[in-house]
Formats: C-alpha cells, structure tokens, sequence
C-alpha cells in the first residue's frame, strides 16, 4: 500500500475510513468506523516499504507498546495485518496538544498537562524504551485534558548491554543534536521534554543554538518559579551529559520544587 493510497469510505477489515485525522513521516491517522464493535476509532495505518519500515519489523514495535501500560500512554485497542496493510487501532482523543496550543492555556492546566508527559516518559524509561518523537502532535488530550503520549513508532528497546538503540528520525524543532545524527538516548527524550515543556508556558519554541535567554523568557519568568525554570533549562542543553540521565530523574526534580509562582 502507499502512503498515500488510501480514501475516505475505504474499508479494511472491519473498519471503514471515514475521515483523515493527520499525516506525518510515519504513519496516516484516520477516524474510522469499527463495524462490528459500532465505535469510532482512530486507526493509524503506518506507511510500509522502502524506504519505510516492513510490517515484520512494525508489529515487533506494536508488541512493544502493547507491553506499556500506563494512563498517559495511549493504549492499542486493535492491530491487525489486512491484505499486507499493518491497521492499528487506538481510542479518539479530542485533539493534540498541537492544537490546543492555538488557543489560550491557564498556567495549572499547562502544568497538569505536563506532569502527565513527563510521568509517561518516566514510565516509558524504566522499562528501557526511548520514544523518539516527543512533540505536541504525539501528546493527544482527552475528557478533561486527560493526556496519551502516542506515536511509539520510532520508539526503540534499550539494549542492556550494547547501549542504546534507536532512530535518527523524530520531529523537526523537537530532537536533540544527538538524536538528529542517529544516537538516541534517553536524555535525547529528555531534551525533547524539555521543549515541549518551554513551549506550553512559552507560547514559542526554543531553537538551535538554545542559548538562554529563550525566546519569550519575561513571559515564562512570570509564570515558572525560578526552580522551575532552571528544570526545563537543564533539560534543553546542547551538552548531552549536563541533562537530566532519563525522564524518571527529571520527574522526581519537578516533582520536588513549586513550579508556579502564586
């Protein structure tokens, strides 16, 4: 199949496309019906062939997600292989976080919603897997800005005694230096992170040589305590080894200071 080859009113198995939903370098997100459950779901149907993954070497990454269980990780309801087409089926949310970002966000809602990312990180990293993507368009927000951290497609294990493997792909503006020269590591999550947590007080995304002060600094001094901003600085260093080891670490330094000024 193409990435490109699929149509509203399609139907795979038992889903029928109903809408598109987004597209990115690793997958097409549709709304779709599940016609003998009678539910919408949103079904990912990863892109396959060169120089995209084969569906051998995708379902080995379902079987990994489908392994993390944890509120904030967007949980598989389905997967399936139709006519060598790998459908991958995952509750709707009711939008990115991406797009929440459009409109105004309190400071406790962006904090909420933070704590929440970074818990399934954390989670994510003790058991040894690196996400690889961490953006807005991967944290997906449900009833009540509950929040799913999706997308484990570049998601890879740790090996436990070669190092770490992983991609050298991941979201343009979100990736650590590293990262973008093929060497993942769990603090390349972590910078990530600590993008994605400048960004929701911010308004405006940090970039290349993320030299302080950020863009919008005033903005962010005006919401985050002192301790908070020196968290999500330490995150964003250039210098691999000055950043948190793994989300677990950097999750126990937020949790252990105020991060919003009364």
């Amino acid at each position: 199949m193409k990435p490109n080859g699929f149509r509203r009113g399609q139907r795979l198995g038992k889903y029928k496309l109903l809408e598109r939903l987004g597209s990115g370098g690793f997958a097409q997100v549709y709304r779709a019906r599940d016609r003998i459950e009678g539910r919408d779901v949103a079904l990912k149907l990863p892109h396959t062939g060169s120089p995209f993954p084969s569906v051998e070497q995708l379902v080995r990454e379902v079987r990994i997600v489908v392994g993390l269980e944890h509120p904030n990780i967007l949980p598989i309801l389905n997967a399936d292989v139709v006519d060598g087409q790998l459908v991958i089926a995952c509750p709707l949310g009711e939008e990115t976080l991406r797009d929440r970002l459009r409109r105004r966000i309190s400071n406790a809602r962006a904090a909420a919603i933070y704590e929440q990312v970074l818990d399934a990180v954390a989670y994510a990293h003790g058991r040894r897997v690196i996400h690889c993507d961490i953006n807005p368009n991967n944290i997906i927000l449900a009833e009540d800005d509950h929040v799913w951290l999706s997308d484990f497609g570049l998601a890879r294990v740790a090996a436990r005694t070669t190092g770490l493997l992983g991609s050298g792909s991941g979201t343009v503006g979100y990736i650590s230096p590293e990262q973008a020269l093929g060497h993942p590591s769990f603090r390349s999550d972590v910078f990530s992170l600590g993008l994605v947590g400048y960004r929701l007080f911010a308004g405006e995304l940090p970039r290349w040589p993320y030299r302080w002060p950020f863009p919008n600094a005033k903005r962010v001094k005006r919401k985050l305590t002192p301790e908070a901003i020196t968290l999500l600085r330490r995150a964003v260093t250039v210098e691999e080894r000055k950043r948190f080891r793994d989300a677990r670490q950097m999750l126990r330094a937020w949790e252990s200071v105020d991060i919003l000024r009364s």
